[in-house]
């Protein structure tokens, strides 16, 4: 295990190299000057100069590379260029904002999944069985915007149980957060239940019709044991890596639902900072992100090994 999760945290940190050094080369492909950008049209060319100066955008492009990952190292991740703060200031507050969408969405697709499959594989090719099938089909099929957009019309202006209201944390007004996250969650939770559901019911099949199940009955095991200590254990492998899957088809999900729902996370502050070509938070976001993408594949992949003691040592 030790030699395995060295591994992993030397791939860990080559990928976090490989993604800075990406997103470093493309911000700056982008076209038109961003001091120019970040300052307007009616800035003067002597604030333009300091704002360059400022993003070291005068320096060789190999210094500004060494420069990048100097002050990254350092926990510097810049200011930015729409609010003149330092990154720190804001990305924290955006990014536990979008996270508390995904991980809400993940947990509560997690668990209704897992159920509704098992209860699909053991009522296999009856009414239930089917209706859980159709409504699975039906949640993959609908991309999220749709279902978001549904969701807004439908409980936001016709039967407004859930209208619009200015984004309030929890720590200002428990209930009013409560409620406008209750369709973000939604939306985001729906095509993931279905993939889980889907996932869960076809592991369960496929493991009740084992030998070793069968040899479990055959002692004389009640069908809830069988299943709860040897089927289902055995069909999570499959579902925890689903789950790490779906965990960043969620994240990349947020950047629609964000829009929709006018929810002030990490997705919407990147959209904005790439249209004010500002690189300093088009870096930390992408880094951050990317971080986040790579801690859940690590931790999907201890969760593989802890399920299945069969796993060799990588």
């Amino acid at each position: 295990m030790r030699r395995f999760l060295l591994t992993r945290f030397a791939q860990a940190l080559l990928q976090l190299f490989a993604v800075g050094s990406i997103v470093f080369l493309l911000v700056r492909l982008i076209p038109g000057d961003p001091a120019r950008a970040a300052l307007g049209d009616g800035a003067t060319d002597e604030q333009v100069a300091q704002t360059r100066e400022a993003m070291h955008l005068n320096e060789p492009f190999l210094e500004q590379y060494l420069g990048f990952w100097g002050r990254l190292l350092q926990g510097d991740l810049g200011t930015s260029l729409m609010s003149s703060r330092p990154v720190m200031q804001d990305l924290p507050t955006r990014l536990g904002n979008s996270l508390e969408l995904v991980l809400i969405s993940l947990v509560i697709a997690l668990v209704l999944g897992v159920l509704l499959g098992r209860i699909a594989a053991t009522r296999a090719d009856r009414p239930a069985d089917h209706a859980l099938v159709a409504g699975s089909i039906f949640g993959i099929s609908l991309p999220v915007f749709v279902i978001g957009t549904l969701l807004l019309m439908v409980f936001a202006f016709f039967i407004p149980v859930l209208p619009p209201q200015r984004f309030t944390t929890p720590w200002e007004d428990p209930v009013t957060h409560l409620k406008i996250l209750i369709l973000p969650v939604v939306t985001l939770t729906a095509a993931s239940c279905a993939v889980i559901t889907r996932m869960t019911r076809s592991a369960m099949l496929e493991t009740l019709n084992t030998d070793y199940v069968r040899t479990a009955r055959s002692k004389g095991l009640t069908e809830r044991r069988v299943i709860k200590d040897h089927a289902l254990r055995t069909a999570l492998l499959p579902v925890a890596s689903a789950a790490t899957v779906e965990l960043t088809t969620l994240i990349g999900s947020t950047v629609l639902v964000e829009t929709i729902f006018g929810w002030p996370g990490v997705s919407s502050l990147l959209m904005s900072a790439v249209g004010q070509r500002d690189y300093p938070i088009v870096q930390a976001v992408v880094l951050s992100v990317a971080a986040i993408v790579i801690l859940v594949n690590l931790v999907g992949d201890l969760v593989t090994r802890a399920l299945d003691p069969r796993a060799e040592e990588a």
